[in-house]
């Protein structure tokens, strides 16, 4: 394919999958270069268009980044495989999985927009409208209630969260996935041992 082929290729992509291209090429971005690379001309180079194109869509560099967290924060499905237990490891295995790189992008590629703006990863989060998705684990608890895995719900949003706040705390220190083995111990020796206390809960027989 010749380059003027190839750039007519481009300039032929529209709606969606323009779209689609523009937040690939802004996540690529902010993941080599962080906040401060992350630039209306860099962004453009990446996407092969210009900058206004960018402009047309995001006016302002917080609106861009803003939409290109959106994207890639997508909500996770909550399993329901019949035990608390199961449960808990497969979300979490599936937030290990999903959520790694992003939470390397929030804790050190966004310094500088954390800076600039005077927030925080919470308020991030609010911002984008993804702290409200978070009742996975609510979902989770209130089947073991009803299924009598758990005598009651537990006392605190704290402990039903807790794996999750877990986990997160992990990918932000490690910057890097966890280990299963890891995820099997927030589990079984964190968490399911609290629940059971607090809930007035007897361990189940195998």
């Amino acid at each position: 394919m010749t380059p003027k082929t190839e750039a007519a290729g481009r300039s032929r992509r529209r709606g969606a999958e323009l779209d689609e291209a523009l937040l690939h090429a802004a996540w690529a971005v902010l993941v080599e270069s962080g906040y401060s690379g992350f630039t209306y001309d860099a962004i453009a180079a990446r996407a092969h268009t210009s900058r206004a194109v960018l402009y047309r869509r995001w006016p302002h560099r917080r609106q861009m980044l803003e939409r290109t967290l959106h994207r890639f924060w997508e909500p996770i499905e909550t399993p329901d495989t019949g035990s608390l237990r199961e449960d808990a490891i497969t979300l979490l295995r599936t937030v290990n999985r999903a959520r790694a790189d992003l939470m390397t992008v929030v804790t050190q590629r966004l310094a500088d927009y954390f800076r600039e703006t005077g927030s925080t990863p919470a308020e991030l989060r609010q911002t984008l409208g993804v702290a409200e998705r978070d009742d996975a684990f609510e979902t989770i608890v209130d089947r073991a209630v009803a299924r009598g895995e758990l005598d009651r719900a537990p006392s605190t949003d704290r402990i039903v969260h807790l794996p999750l706040d877990l986990l997160r705390h992990d990918l932000m220190l490690r910057v890097a996935a966890d280990t299963d083995e890891t995820i099997t111990e927030i589990v079984d020796r964190v968490w399911l041992p609290l629940l059971r206390v607090d809930t007035g809960t007897a361990p189940r027989s195998a």
